[in-house]
């Protein structure tokens, strides 16, 4: 990724593209935060609240169906999962966070689970936060973005289901995360508006995490 004179960063898409293509598979699944696997390739996070479409992105940047599992259940998914992506990038579902049923205990296991992940992975290259385009920066994703300042871990905001609003609301929509992004210091400074059942906006998400892999 190279920077122009603008500051807006250059993509190389059709490479991206190829490496979302390569073989991609399941490879470990941590439900405590000492089961995680060797650190080995560059990593990229995704986290969201239950229900934000998490996983339905990252079966639409890979173009699979089931890679990553889809629950109907908000609040299902309580381990850690790493896809092997090419052997040139994990991709790592994080647990969802912010269901209202579960346990105060459960919760708060998760964040510790989930803070011992971001500050013990040396190759953890970034997150990538997701926002429902629909919904906005709610509190809990406040949380969670104070809890990226403080590890120290660099994220990226994805806004999902932008296909749901229209075009000028969208805007509004992003104007409002963009700014909410910009108060904290490890908001990467780009957003990206996706659609997983449209398929936009994946190419430049790919091209985004593409620079992050391996060579």
């Amino acid at each position: 990724m190279i920077e122009e004179d603008t500051g807006k960063p250059i993509y190389d898409v059709e490479a991206a593209k190829k490496l979302f293509a390569a073989e991609c598979h399941f490879i470990w699944g941590a439900q405590r935060k000492d089961n995680l696997p060797p650190p080995a390739q560059p990593e990229v996070a995704f986290a969201g609240r239950s229900n934000v479409g998490k996983s339905s992105l990252i079966n639409a940047l890979t173009g699979r169906k089931a890679l990553a599992r889809v629950s109907q259940t908000p609040g299902r998914t309580r381990e850690i999962n790493f896809f092997n992506l090419g052997d040139r990038l994990m991709l790592v579902d994080l647990p969802g966070y912010g269901y209202a049923k579960a346990s105060k205990e459960l919760a708060a296991e998760w964040q510790d689970m989930i803070f011992a992940y971001l500050r013990g992975r040396p190759n953890l290259k970034r997150v990538v936060l997701l926002i429902d385009a629909r919904r906005g920066v709610m509190a809990v994703d406040e949380a969670v973005m104070e809890l990226l300042d403080k590890a120290a871990v660099s994220y990226v905001v994805a806004m999902t289901k932008a296909d749901t609003l229209k075009p000028a609301e969208l805007a509004k929509a992003q104007a409002a995360v963009e700014a909410a992004a910009k108060k904290h210091t490890a908001a990467y400074p780009e957003l990206f508006a996706t659609s997983s059942l449209k398929a936009s906006g994946m190419d430049l998400l790919k091209a985004h995490l593409a620079a992050l892999a391996a060579p």
